[in-house]
């Protein structure tokens, strides 16, 4: 006997929609056997994880704040995957974005707070685009691998920020590795009263807008996704492969940046060495349970940050250790390549 692995007809459009669906699904019903083994409640544990995450409107905008980076990172990843430029350094970029706008908040210009923040911004999109920049021209012009470099720059920026948050960055009088405070200037302004719903949460609704009209609408859209089915047809007909790919990189190392931008100058308002609990692996997670779809990694970011949120208050209540929720990502993505296998591939064996 042997396996035959084919290819499948592309399946209709609401079966497609419906898959991610299903994956959550399946993965909530999974996580049931470690919050079991961990000897919770299975009810109350569901019910205190999303009324935590959903239940008040502090709760749900905080949740809708935790989105907002984990929306940033998705779509990084996202948009580099449909290129087939294997971005895993969403982390490195994010952490590069969020150096540049530590920077420019600390010494902020006399300028009005709209420019200054305008700064900042542009400032953290232009590092983390830099940053992803590297693994793009050595992948275009030495034909190194792209998942080994972008991994390995993850850990280079963080000890560059260890350098500098250890040195010229370091608050003056303090041992620990934090920068000084962000002008007020350079901080995002809080939208909604009594909450920590900023400006960011916006910028990562009108990016998830941004990206969709790329794909759908622009040349350079249709050039990525061409790129991204065959390298060679693509440059056959025409397409520059190499420009594509550096200028893929260039958005979604931008876009990484973008959520260390907001973790900066909306959430910690110094630079620190955990300023990201993870948020660009998460995003790789994130944009395959979105499959590549902007809407989808915003949805799937919104799933994410239910389960961030709502677990603390699912540990609270009932014992259940608040890592549970890495395990529900994990279950996730395993899920949801499972079900790409087998929605994308028929397998079956045949007597040899």
């Amino acid at each position: 006997m042997r396996i035959v692995i084919s290819k499948r007809a592309p399946l209709p459009g609401w079966i497609q929609l419906l898959v991610p669906v299903g994956a959550i699904l399946v993965t909530l019903a999974l996580s049931a056997i470690p919050i079991l083994v961990a000897g919770g409640d299975l009810l109350l544990s569901y019910t205190s994880l999303f009324k935590g995450a959903l239940g008040t409107r502090y709760n749900f905008l905080e949740t809708c704040v935790k989105a907002a980076p984990l929306t940033f990172t998705g779509l990084a990843v996202a948009f580099a995957f449909r290129a087939k430029f294997w971005n895993i350094g969403a982390e490195g970029q994010l952490l590069a974005g969020a150096i540049a706008a530590a920077w420019v908040g600390i010494y902020a210009p006399p300028l009005p707070k709209a420019l200054v923040l305008l700064l900042v911004c542009v400032a953290g999109f232009i590092a983390g685009g830099a940053w992803a920049t590297i693994p793009a021209l050595l992948k275009t012009r030495y034909r190194v691998d792209d998942v080994v470099t972008t991994l390995l720059l993850n850990y280079v920026m963080w000890h560059i920020m260890g350098y500098l948050l250890f040195g010229p960055l370091q608050m003056p009088g303090s041992s620990w590795p934090r920068s000084p405070a962000v002008e007020a200037i350079a901080r995002f302004p809080i939208l909604l009263a009594r909450s920590r719903f900023h400006l960011g949460v916006v910028l990562a609704l009108i990016a998830v807008a941004v990206v969709w009209f790329i794909n759908a609408k622009t040349v350079f859209g249709y050039e990525a996704r061409a790129v991204g089915v065959n390298q060679r047809a693509a440059a056959f007909g025409g397409i520059n492969v190499n420009s594509v790919i550096m200028r893929t990189a260039l958005l979604s190392g931008g876009l990484a940046g973008m959520a260390g931008v907001g973790e900066v100058v909306a959430i910690h308002f110094h630079l620190l060495m955990d300023i990201s609990p993870g948020f660009g692996y998460s995003g790789i997670v994130i944009a395959m349970l979105g499959r590549l779809h902007p809407v989808g990694v915003a949805l799937s970011a919104f799933f994410f940050s239910v389960v961030i949120v709502g677990a603390q208050s699912m540990s609270r209540l009932t014992g259940v250790p608040v890592y549970i929720a890495e395990v529900i990502q994990g279950m996730a993505l395993m899920v949801m390549l499972i079900a790409l296998l087998l929605t994308e591939y028929r397998i079956k064996a045949v007597r040899s």
